[in-house]
């Protein structure tokens, strides 16, 4: 009787409960430490945050990613976008992912590269400063290849020529190498593949570009250009020829302190007063004679004239003109730039991979030493000519004689 009464009563509800419970947790349990072995990408719902393209681009390849540690990485860098990408600028190339990249990504704008291959293009415009830019096609992400300049600075010495491939540097669809080639004048027999391989890689859209300001005052430099590619575009920087030559002198006067003075290597005779057109100083300065060269071979629609004068005073307005002819976005602007009152011209805010404002070094800005009025007044005369014709020629004047 008592052992039918045992079986007769339903179970308790509450063991049900109880069993149903312990085993929910269970299988939450093992849901959860599956997730954490990262065989589940979407088990852990998230707080749904607005991305751009890049964000998107990137997550499409975080799974070539070598590493969870870079996965993460990544993710953290990401996660600041907001203040990240606001006043950000696209930058050509990408590298590895470290920690210690972390600080420079924020600080630089740049955005490197995975450790993968990408063959996708991408499309994209990013805000800077209220105003956007297009990046282009990126095909075949990686590290590019060599070419052959497509744009060389050919002079002058002592125009700018340093300060105006530093600016130019900064922006994404520029690379250019360093150090002065000279292999139109002094190394041609070392053949292209060697010029060539002296060239940084680049990936395709853009520009290679060296610079050598003795160019532009070597006989055979148009026609070994020339027979390079006729397309080849050139830049010349420009600047009052007195005060090029009084800079040229002090350049020279720095590595040679024992060098006869500015005013005695002037003229050939200074009771003549004749000018030594001999002295390179002197020589370089003639701009419309070394013009009348270059024409033979280039048209002046593929030569800009860019003034050593306002890359001072306007350097924005002046590579606004130059990444005009170079067929470029002007990405490069004021906000690019401050004026260094020690120096005496302006600097990067940013260069190009540093997150540390930038200026010229200090064989750049050198106080001139007194020149005899007399003997300046003196070449503003002898140059005068020259100038008118060099103005007629580039059809723009640069104001060195009012």
């Amino acid at each position: 009787m008592a052992f039918s009464r045992v079986f007769s009563d339903p179970p308790s509800k509450s063991i049900f409960k109880t069993f149903a419970v312990m085993l929910l947790s269970i299988l939450a349990s093992l849901y959860f430490l599956h997730c954490l072995t990262d065989r589940c990408g979407t088990c852990i719902p998230t707080e749904r945050r607005d991305t751009g393209p890049v964000e998107e681009f990137y997550a499409s390849k975080l799974k070539d990613f070598g590493s969870l540690r870079r996965k993460r990485l990544f993710q953290k860098w990401t996660s600041t976008r907001p203040q990240v990408m606001r006043n950000n600028r696209l930058i050509h190339r990408l590298g590895s992912v470290s920690e210690e990249d972390l600080p420079e990504i924020k600080a630089d704008k740049h955005i490197f590269q995975a450790n993968v291959q990408l063959s996708d293009s991408l499309d994209v415009d990013l805000e800077m400063g209220g105003s956007y830019f297009d990046t282009g096609k990126l095909s075949s992400l990686g590290e590019g290849s060599k070419k052959l300049p497509q744009a060389i600075i050919i002079g002058v010495k002592k125009g700018g020529t340093r300060a105006l491939l530093e600016f130019l540097r900064v922006h994404p669809d520029i690379r250019a190498v360093g150090a002065e080639p000279h292999f139109f004048d002094r190394n041609y027999d070392n053949g292209l593949d060697w010029y060539r391989d002296l060239m940084p890689k680049t990936l395709e859209g853009q520009i290679t570009m060296e610079k050598t300001p003795s160019y532009f005052v070597t006989r055979e430099a148009p026609a070994r250009i020339n027979a390079l590619s006729r397309d080849t575009k050139l830049i010349v920087v420009v600047r009052d020829p007195v005060t090029r030559a009084i800079s040229d002198y002090t350049q020279t006067l720095s590595k040679k302190p024992d060098i006869p003075t500015f005013e005695s290597l002037t003229f050939k005779n200074r009771t003549t007063g004749l000018i030594d057109t001999s002295w390179s100083a002197i020589q370089i300065g003639i701009y419309a004679k070394h013009l009348d060269n270059w024409l033979q071979f280039f048209p002046m629609s593929q030569i800009l004239f860019v003034s050593g004068e306002r890359l001072i005073s306007d350097p924005a307005g002046e590579l606004g003109r130059v990444q005009d002819f170079l067929g470029l976005k002007r990405i490069i602007t004021d906000k690019h730039f401050y004026f260094n009152q020690t120096k005496g011209f302006p600097c990067l805010k940013k260069a190009e991979g540093s997150s540390k404002p930038h200026c010229l070094g200090k064989t750049k800005g050198r106080t001139h030493p007194n020149i005899d009025p007399e003997v300046v007044q003196r070449l503003r005369d002898f140059y005068r000519p020259f100038n008118m014709k060099f103005y007629q020629m580039t059809g723009r004047k640069f104001g060195w004689d009012d």
